[in-house]
C-alpha cells in the first residue's frame, strides 16, 4: 500500500524507494504490478524517441534530395544533430537496432508529410517508398542528391 501511495504522490521518491527495495533484495515488498508497467513505458518511450528521430532524419534527407536550391546550414545541422543523437542511443540502447528496419520503414510516410509541410512539394513528388537504407542514413558523409 505504501508503494502505491508513493508512487501516486511522488514520482522520484518511489523511483528511490524501489530501487532501494532491489538492492536490499526485498523484492516480496515491491508492487511489481506498477515496476512492469513504469518499465513497459520506459521501452515503449525509447523505442517512440527512435522513431521520432528517423522522422526527423528522414525528412531533412528529403528535403534536402528534393529541393537542392535551398539547402542550409540549419537543414545540414538538424542532419547531424539527428543522427548523432540516433547514434547515442543505440549506444545506450543497442537493442534497439534489431527494430532500425521496421522503424525506417514506419517513419517514412511521416517524414514526407514533414517535408511536404515544409517545402511546399506535393507527396506525389517524393518517392513512395524510402530509397535509402539504414546503412546510408546514418553514415556521416550521406547526403542524397
Amino acid at each position: 500500500m505504501f508503494n502505491q501511495v508513493l508512487y501516486e504522490k511522488d514520482f522520484y521518491g518511489w523511483l528511490e524507494h524501489t530501487i532501494n527495495l532491489l538492492k536490499q533484495g526485498r523484492l516480496s515488498e515491491l508492487n511489481t504490478e506498477i515496476l512492469l508497467d513504469e518499465l513497459e513505458s520506459m521501452a515503449k518511450r525509447d523505442r517512440r524517441e527512435l522513431l521520432s528521430r528517423l522522422v526527423i532524419l528522414l525528412a531533412h534527407l528529403l528535403k534536402w534530395q528534393y529541393q537542392p536550391t535551398h539547402r542550409s546550414n540549419s537543414w545540414r545541422g538538424s542532419i547531424v544533430e539527428q543522427r548523432y543523437k540516433i547514434e547515442k542511443q543505440l549506444e545506450d540502447s543497442p537493442s534497439l537496432k534489431n527494430q532500425l528496419e521496421t522503424l525506417m520503414i514506419k517513419a517514412y510516410p511521416d517524414a514526407v508529410k514533414l517535408a511536404k509541410a515544409e517545402t511546399g512539394l506535393a507527396t506525389s513528388q517524393f518517392a513512395t517508398a524510402c530509397e535509402y537504407t539504414i546503412k546510408q542514413i546514418l553514415l556521416d558523409e550521406f547526403y542524397p542528391g
